[in-house]
């Protein structure tokens, strides 16, 4: 299946996509712009936030919570934002992607600017207000998502080019690492949603795609993308019956791909599963 492109390329470096009710539809991030996007009636809003702005989450209470260049920031209902203290301070690494836990944390994980091997970490940020390094070693932290019953954490380290699957323990968080399947021919994974069928959608970041894999890491299905850089791929829509997808400037030669930076949309005949919120 082929996806249909929805906005002219209007991101350097889109990214997150994210569709909560309480938002009125999908936001995603420009991610090194530092703008949150939001579709609204066939228009797009651009809100600037910081200097990275790299992932969000609705709060249960209203508003979002963010993941910014070097640690988080909440969003009130009324939109305000509040940084949170910064949680590390060299400037060569920045946040990138993240996502909600059954029990209502944040996490979000990061990368160097320089790609340096093994120099990121995934942090999680708990409704009080802590902040845990739930991972070490990590190149490009990127995709995450939970099973429906919160047994199981999808997870992608762009760089080995497999999707990862953990045993998820609440107290004991991430364990028992294992390949649910290597992308074949050089494949790079990047954001990564899980629908209402148990099966994990993958962007693959330099293949153009978005594959859907079982829980048994069998190849079930591939959207086409009309633009090279795909970066990630959320539910949303009324019904949580369109995929959106999203895609990146970043290191493009836009005379040769002109569509990169649009946002994307597929009919895949499956459904996903309403978003994870921040009990925060």
């Amino acid at each position: 299946m082929r996806a249909e492109q929805i906005t002219d390329p209007i991101a350097y470096h889109g990214e997150g996509p994210a569709w909560s009710p309480s938002w009125g539809g999908l936001r995603w991030v420009d991610m090194l712009a530092g703008d949150i996007l939001t579709l609204r009636d066939e228009r797009v809003d651009r809100r600037h936030i910081s200097e990275v702005v790299a992932a969000l989450r609705p709060r249960r209470g209203g508003g979002a919570v963010l993941g910014l260049e070097r640690g988080f920031a909440l969003e009130s209902p009324e939109g305000h934002i509040t940084a949170l203290p910064e949680v590390w301070t060299q400037s060569d690494i920045r946040m990138n992607e993240g996502g909600c836990d059954p029990e209502g944390n944040f996490w979000c994980g990061s990368m160097a600017y320089d790609q340096s091997p093994g120099a990121a970490s995934l942090y999680r940020l708990s409704p009080e207000g802590r902040v845990d390094v739930m991972l070490e070693g990590v190149t490009i932290s990127n995709g995450l998502e939970w099973s429906h019953d919160g047994s199981l954490a999808y997870y992608n380290d762009t760089p080995t080019g497999q999707i990862a699957v953990f045993d998820f323990d609440p107290d004991r968080g991430l364990r028992n690492p294992r390949a649910l399947v290597e992308l074949p021919d050089g494949g790079r994974p990047d954001g990564l949603t899980v629908d209402s069928e148990g099966c994990v959608w993958a962007a693959v970041v330099n293949r153009g795609a978005v594959h859907r894999y079982r829980p048994d890491g069998t190849l079930d299905g591939t959207v086409e993308v009309g633009a090279g850089k795909v970066t990630a791929c959320a539910f949303g829509g009324d019904n949580l019956d369109r995929l959106f997808i999203t895609t990146s400037q970043e290191n493009v030669d836009t005379a040769a791909d002109p569509l990169a930076g649009a946002l994307f949309v597929a009919e895949v005949g499956v459904t996903g599963m309403p978003l994870r919120e921040f009990a925060g």
